[in-house]
């Protein structure tokens, strides 16, 4: 029996088990064996050089977004209107078959906007494409989902499903859940909150599911079975996603609204050119780019190129930017000077760790040092006594 089969057959075992106390061990054993298995589908098969037909692309620019959608939603026409490259666009499935790349040039900053093919139900168990396609997006700062708003709202949970099943998490954060394993010493458990979903014996079996038995865990918050399998697992991917709703000019005014009113939705048309301007924000907002303007000792501030930032790549704090300007600059560094929205008041003396903003101006003052037998004409340092330290001489210079 393969993996795919192993798969479905807990599934249909999990659909037909009553969910209560009694089961709930069972069905936390269940999902265990489930993570192992797509873990195991998404490996390399054995004896492979582990070289793929993907079709990754180099990152460029300080951000990356990923089109993700079923087929003939409008992903290659909304390249084309927001980059300018040209996405081969037709009335048939299937138009787009590889990665094509565009650049979004906005508020001085480049955006890489990747238009990947669409997929299908299935796609995480190896249909189409699906697997090429859910890697690009791992690799991704911001996933745009497009679906069609005169399409059934099931296209979106099928979505979902298929890049939950292979690690991606969207619109989550990390559970605050610390693991660690151990050579020796058995399983300690330990939890600073009450909890209600989880309790010590399902632990203790989820880890012997996974045949560790040395190990430390603390709950730091009331977290479910899946989240505890998502830490111990290792390799899940947190990304924001957008849930864009394309063709809003075929469906009524009603429609439009509820799809606007959901959590993380935005309604556009690529006939019509609506609200391209309020994606793209949208799209700023989400990856959390600051710009951060150098300002060069006596001089105007270079507000032609700045120095992009993100928390997802490294950093918001005076030390990243330090590390993107040189990075020897942070030992030469005294204090930085920073003018914009994060100071109190201007100019604000800041160290490292001071969060920047954007738009923010940041001067770096460096160390001073000290040369050797002093400056003018007596000694500034000398090991003399202090009485007679000011009054030495330096030798008469060769003439």
């Amino acid at each position: 029996m393969g993996i795919v089969e192993r798969i479905k057959e807990i599934e249909a075992e999990m659909a037909r088990t009553q969910k209560n106390k009694a089961t709930e061990y069972h069905l936390g054993q269940l999902k265990a064996k489930i993570a192992k298995l797509r873990t195991q589908l998404l490996e390399p098969p054995k004896g492979s050089s582990g070289g793929g037909d993907g079709f990754e692309v180099t990152k460029y620019g300080h951000g990356r977004v990923a089109l993700i959608g079923f087929p003939s939603v409008g992903k290659s026409t909304l390249l084309t209107m927001l980059t300018g490259t040209h996405s081969e666009a037709a009335s048939y499935e299937f138009t787009t078959l590889t990665c094509i790349p565009g650049v979004i040039h906005y508020n001085d900053t480049k955006i890489q906007l990747l238009d990947l093919p669409g997929i299908i139900e299935g796609a995480s168990e190896g249909k189409g494409r699906g697997r090429q396609v859910i890697a690009v997006a791992k690799s991704s700062d911001l996933v745009l989902m497009v679906l069609d708003a005169s399409k059934s709202q099931g296209h979106r949970q099928i979505l979902t499903k298929e890049l939950e099943a292979v690690g991606l998490r969207l619109n989550k954060r990390p559970p605050q859940i610390y693991f660690k394993k151990k050579k020796t010493g058995g399983i300690s458990f330990n939890t600073t909150a009450p909890l209600t979903r989880i309790d010590e014996k399902l632990c203790y079996q989820i880890l012997h599911e996974y045949k560790i038995h040395n190990a430390e865990v603390l709950f730091r918050e009331d977290a479910t079975v899946d989240d505890f399998i998502d830490v111990i697992e290792g390799n899940r991917k947190y990304i924001k996603c957008v849930y864009v709703y394309n063709k809003i000019d075929v469906v009524g005014i009603d429609d439009v609204d509820r799809l606007a009113r959901q959590p993380n939705s935005i309604v556009i048309s690529c006939n019509l050119k609506l609200n391209l301007d309020r994606l793209l924000a949208r799209m700023w907002d989400e990856m959390g780019l600051v710009r951060v303007y150098s300002k060069p000792q006596s001089q105007q501030p270079d507000f032609d190129e700045p120095f992009v930032l993100s928390a997802d790549r490294g950093g918001c704090t005076v030390e990243d930017f330090c590390n993107h300007v040189h990075r020897t600059l942070v030992k030469d560094m005294k204090y930085a000077l920073v003018w914009g929205t994060s100071a109190r008041h201007y100019p604000q003396h800041c160290g490292l760790s001071h969060h920047l903003e954007d738009e923010d101006v940041v001067q770096i003052v460096k160390k001073k040092v000290r040369e050797e037998g002093g400056r003018g004409r007596f000694k500034s340092h000398s090991n003399a006594p202090a009485r007679i330290a000011d009054r030495e001489k330096k030798a008469p210079l060769k003439q």
